[in-house]
């Protein structure tokens, strides 16, 4: 327990600090979704640029090695890797392994794509890291011309970016962006193109046509 407690103390340190030195981008991430919306890059399509590998084929991961505790962003060095971020803030009713400051014993979650209720113990495998700009979408929407530095940050973007979710939600996305894909879960849509927004907004990502055709009509 005091392990945990001290982890999540230095979570809420990473995020203070980072909160007092936001840019205005990221400080347009707690505006409403018309807002974010008049902000957002919009363009017809995404063109292709060839060299996105997320399996790091042949040798080279453009979007750095996954999950790794070296990147610029928030709890990075901490000695967790982005996943075990990801699931500390996100589950909970966290109980940690015996010695350990990151890895999970039992833990809880409610899957926002889904509305499932899950738990470490019985679907620990089950519960994965969504990035919910996929990271296809963001090679092409221009993370091609980023250095490698960037786009290990953006990938490890634990205020933004990542979210925990049920692997079968996730398999269904694919690297879908919203007007190809919506949660299940009907009322976490407003919720989830509100993230999708944010991310565009704060990584000057674009959106399409019909991504604002689709995000627009449902109200939010």
């Amino acid at each position: 327990m005091r392990a945990l407690t001290r982890h999540l103390l230095a979570l809420a340190a990473s995020v203070l600090c980072c909160t007092a030195t936001a840019t205005p981008a990221q400080a347009a991430d707690d505006s409403r979704v018309d807002r974010l919306l008049s902000i957002v890059q919009v363009v017809a399509s995404e063109p292709y640029h060839p060299g996105y590998d997320r399996d790091c084929d042949p040798g080279a991961c453009v979007f750095g090695e996954p999950w790794t505790d070296e990147h610029d962003g928030p709890f990075a060095g901490n000695g967790c890797t982005t996943r075990e971020d990801v699931l500390l803030q996100q589950m909970r009713d966290i109980e940690l392994r015996w010695g350990s400051r990151c890895r999970i014993y039992d833990a809880r979650l409610t899957d926002p794509y889904t509305g499932r209720r899950m738990t470490w113990q019985a679907d620990g495998y089950e519960i994965v890291i969504d990035h919910v700009y996929p990271l296809a979408e963001a090679w092409h929407g221009g993370a091609w011309s980023w250095t490698q530095r960037r786009r290990t940050a953006f990938a490890n973007d634990v205020r933004h970016e990542l979210l925990a979710v049920s692997a079968s939600a996730n398999d269904a996305k694919e690297a879908s962006s919203p007007a190809e894909w919506l949660p299940p879960r009907r009322r976490y849509h407003c919720t989830y193109v509100r993230k999708y927004l944010r991310v565009a907004v704060a990584w000057d990502l674009p959106i399409t046509s019909a991504d604002e055709a689709t995000i627009s009509s449902l109200g939010c």
